[in-house]
């Protein structure tokens, strides 16, 4: 099984047991540490980053050409936009729908989806994938895994900052490979100068360097 997927099923079950907290129940109807965006709405969304595998697995393999991850976060058009951006938007309205029954049905669903993705994803094959709200173009299900374990790790965050209990501790090399990923953002973003002084030189660093 390629390295990636073993530390996405990791933070996925890891997600999967934030999910089932009596906090994150509790704070259920409050907002989350997000605008806009309730524990409800916030747990569907982060809900969302495991349902998303097994959904391109039985998709049809797309035939438009294959790029890198890197370049796949050069292209897609929600970072850095606004909170009513038409995507954005999606985004809270899909959490909200997946997580409607409830959170002890949402926790049921995603310990059984990552039940079986434990069976399912160390063995399948190396394919393309392909989101509808893409241009034409794909990823390797590899750099897909890895952009789902992005979005596990800091929802996982903002879920449990939420509901006023700690960040769910993770294995090293997954949160390396997050941070990999949000510098290179952070550098196309802000540039070397600024970001090479956000981690080295508080004193003339600017306000912010967020990749996201």
């Amino acid at each position: 099984m390629p390295h990636t997927r073993e530390l996405y099923l990791t933070a996925a079950a890891s997600a999967a047991r934030l999910l089932a907290s009596p906090e994150v129940a509790a704070a259920w109807h409050g907002p989350s540490a997000l605008p806009k965006l309730s524990v409800q709405g916030l747990a569907g969304h982060l809900a969302g980053q495991i349902f998303f595998i097994p959904k391109v697995l039985a998709e049809p393999v797309p035939v438009e050409p294959i790029i890198p991850i890197h370049e796949y976060y050069t292209r897609v058009s929600w970072i850095g936009s606004d909170l009513d951006d038409p995507f954005n938007v999606l985004i809270r309205t899909s959490g909200e729908q997946d997580a409607a029954d409830g959170p002890a049905a949402l926790a049921g669903r995603v310990d059984a989806v990552v039940r079986e993705l434990r069976e399912v994803l160390p063995g399948a094959p190396s394919r393309p994938v392909r989101r509808p709200t893409w241009g034409p173009w794909a990823i390797s299900l590899d750099d897909f895994v890895t952009s789902r374990l992005l979005e596990i790790v800091i929802h996982c965050d903002d879920l449990a900052y939420s509901a006023g209990i700690p960040t769910p501790e993770l294995p090293a090399e997954a949160v390396e490979t997050v941070v990999d990923l949000l510098s290179r953002i952070a550098l196309r973003r802000h540039g070397a100068v600024n970001v090479v002084r956000a981690f080295s030189r508080a004193e003339r660093a600017p306000a912010s360097v967020s990749a996201l």
